[in-house]
């Protein structure tokens, strides 16, 4: 039998380690603590390279002249061009030589853990007591993103109050490079926005197609040009220019077909190198353009979306009715919000909307996220395959699959909005895209850069 007095001793000793080592960590701090409030050779200094650039580019971003071996916060602060504040932070310790650098250090906790060189810009989000359901889109690509980069001591939160900036660095993050040109396209009923790289041309081109959000986004198509192709972001629904009700597609297929003519006649584009891109229904009127409509592209980019529609197609020209009457597909989770992924389910689509894919004579890439909360990626990703198995044409079919992305694949290092606003009138409406922060930002910079590899295959060769 083990003595009381053997224990009490055991105990003892326990308790003595456990005091040293508390004894050690206050040291420790109050080490830390001195070293920061002693005279430095040179100020804290922290740097971004470069400073400006486009929004697809990764930058290098350093801590010089701190503490060493002491615990620090990188925050990243930026105002989006509504006026809404969007922050991030991790936390990161400087080494023997008192630096840090988020391209080789690991963040151990903030917004974003581990090694994650532009981990601050991905992770980004609406600053606590910000406004309900915000999603950050570019409105003027005329205009870049400032995101304010500083350092902090401690492992600390930005939310915490007013905390001294040990230093700080400015960047811009840009969707058009310098040269290129925007011009607005209001021509034979076509509203849209045409991007140009520098120089005389011909380019290759791309037709951008949004979903049903609505409106006239211009920032893939501007950081297209940027990357040295011609590109029409084109609006279809949404927008003041185009025939009423604003909630109707009130356009069909000889619109989408006066749009691509529209670009393939530009003096500046090459007439025989056109693709199409589109995201959520945007995918499916690319597709429907490119076997419906006469159209002959050069390649096609489809990012979670359907190969059909809901929504009737009351005219022979492809406009469909109001875009509520699928309600009967939409289903919510405990907080309200709502989940659009069984409108597209392919067995929910009407057998006379589905595209007639046997028809595709162009490369296609279809990208998914598989945490896709909006639209049925996955099985109309399936359907398209098996359609063009069945048609011999397989060796026209690029498959990318991302685990964890959610709806809304978009160019690099853009912040992902698992939720937003849908719509305010006559009732507010959030609803859900899916998608977690690091596996989606996994899926962005590598979508993006296949993308680009893509349009180079099968647009400038």
């Amino acid at each position: 039998m083990i003595s009381r007095l053997s224990v009490y001793g055991k105990v003892t000793n326990f308790q003595r380690v456990v005091g040293k080592l508390q004894q050690q960590l206050l040291l420790d701090s109050l080490r830390c603590a001195i070293r920061w409030r002693s005279s430095i050779k040179q100020a804290p200094l922290l740097t971004a390279a470069p400073v400006r650039a486009l929004v697809d580019e990764q930058i290098t971003i350093k801590g010089h002249f701190l503490p060493p071996h002491c615990p620090v916060t990188v925050c990243a602060r930026m105002h989006s061009d509504d006026g809404d504040l969007w922050e991030s932070f991790a936390h990161y310790n400087t080494n023997k030589n008192g630096s840090v650098s988020l391209t080789n250090d690991h963040s151990v906790g903030g917004s974003y853990l581990g090694c994650e060189p532009m981990g601050l810009f991905w992770s980004m989000q609406p600053a606590p007591g910000g406004r309900e359901g915000l999603r950050l889109r570019k409105k003027d690509v005329e205009t870049p993103y400032t995101v304010n980069i500083s350092i902090l001591e401690g492992h600390v939160s930005p939310s915490e109050g007013q905390i001294p900036e040990l230093a700080v660095v400015t960047t811009e993050r840009w969707y058009m490079s310098p040269g290129v040109r925007r011009t607005e396209i209001r021509q034979n009923g076509v509203v849209g926005t045409l991007f140009l790289p520098p120089g005389p041309g011909p380019f290759p081109a791309m037709l951008d197609l949004w979903g049903m959000g609505g409106g006239l986004p211009e920032y893939r198509s501007s950081l297209f040009a940027s990357r040295g192709y011609a590109s029409l972001a084109l609006a279809y629904v949404g927008h003041k220019d185009l025939p009423g009700p604003p909630n109707q597609v009130n356009v069909g297929d000889s619109y989408f077909k006066a749009a691509v003519h529209l670009l393939q006649g530009h003096s500046q584009v090459a007439a025989d190198r056109v693709g199409i891109i589109g995201l959520s229904f945007g995918c499916y009127l690319t597709l429907r353009i490119a076997t419906n409509t006469g159209v002959k592209p050069s390649c096609l980019v489809c990012i979670n979306g359907p190969v059909g529609s809901t929504m009737s197609l009351t005219h022979p020209d492809g406009r469909t009715e109001l875009f509520d009457n699928f309600r009967k597909y939409w289903s919510y989770d405990e907080q309200g919000y709502v989940l659009f992924k069984e409108v597209s389910l392919p067995v929910n689509l009407p057998p006379e909307s589905i595209v007639k894919l046997e028809k595709l004579n162009c490369p296609l890439m279809y990208i998914v996220g598989e945490d896709d909360l909006s639209a049925s990626s996955i099985e109309n990703a399936d359907m398209i395959e098996k359609t063009l198995k069945a048609a011999g044409k397989s060796h026209l079919f690029t498959r990318l699959s991302y685990p964890g992305a959610g709806h809304l694949i978009e160019p690099p290092y853009s912040p992902n909005s698992r939720s937003s606003m849908w719509t305010v009138k006559p009732k507010k409406l959030i609803t859900l895209w899916g998608g977690h922060p690091a596996a989606h930002a996994v899926a962005q910079e590598d979508a993006w850069r296949k993308i680009l590899d893509f349009m180079e295959s099968n647009l400038r060769q």
